[in-house]
């Protein structure tokens, strides 16, 4: 199913949840995971942010449904409902992904230096304030759109590219929130409880947020 048919069935109002989606969603998470898994494999930040954008660009060249990026088009679609409705099943797709392979990484022989690295990272969000989450997602979602407009509408080809690295690399050097690769995090740590999910679930809401703003702000300014 290519994008312009999944557009098209936006516009009937399907919601369409198909197995491909599934699929798409599914493999979306494997990514971000394997994004996570370079992430706190590298010693250096900088490193390290720079690779897990090479989730994002397999996700953008390939076609697969992210929550986050496909978030930032909410306000196009004719049928909110339906897309919203999308978009929860792109977000439990992509749960499955990023748990596949944080848990996977556990029975691997680099399981227990990811885990005890991730824990560290799991404390720090899982301590902070809620009304600091939200904010921290809100930025990072801006960040995303930046990197997936750009990648579907810069006409420099280098331009697509470069915004999906610098995107990503900024918004994690930042530390802002990514509900799907902190799903990743929380997996490899083993932290899930009902306080993950309800931070799971603020982050999620932010990345929404912050996706929807800018192309807010760009349809208030073409009128």
């Amino acid at each position: 199913m290519t994008i312009e048919d999944l557009t098209e069935q936006r516009k009937e109002g399907a919601t369409v949840i198909t197995r491909d989606s599934w699929l798409k969603s599914i493999m979306a998470g494997l990514c971000i995971g394997i994004g996570g898994v370079v992430y706190l494999s590298v010693e250096s930040k900088v490193v390290g942010a720079m690779l897990f954008a090479t989730g994002l660009f397999t996700i953008c060249t390939f076609g697969y449904n992210l929550y986050t990026g496909k978030a930032c088009y909410l306000l196009d679609s004719d049928n909110k409902g339906a897309y919203l409705l999308w978009l929860g099943q792109i977000w439990l797709g992509n749960l499955i992904g990023t748990a596949a392979v944080g848990y996977g990484m556990r029975l691997t022989r680099v399981g227990s230096s990811l885990a005890e690295k991730a824990m560290g990272l799991c404390e720090t969000k899982l301590s902070d304030s809620l009304v600091s989450i939200f904010i921290l997602a809100v930025l990072c979602n801006i960040m995303i759109y930046i990197a997936v407009e750009n990648y579907k509408n810069n006409p420099h080809q280098p331009g697509k590219y470069l915004a999906i690295f610098l995107g990503v690399s900024v918004f994690i050097l930042c530390g802002f929130e990514h509900c799907i690769a902190n799903m990743f995090y929380f997996s490899v740590a083993n932290v899930w409880s009902m306080h993950t999910l309800g931070y799971l679930v603020v982050m999620t809401l932010g990345n929404l947020v912050g996706g929807v703003l800018p192309e807010a702000f760009k349809k208030l300014g073409t009128r």
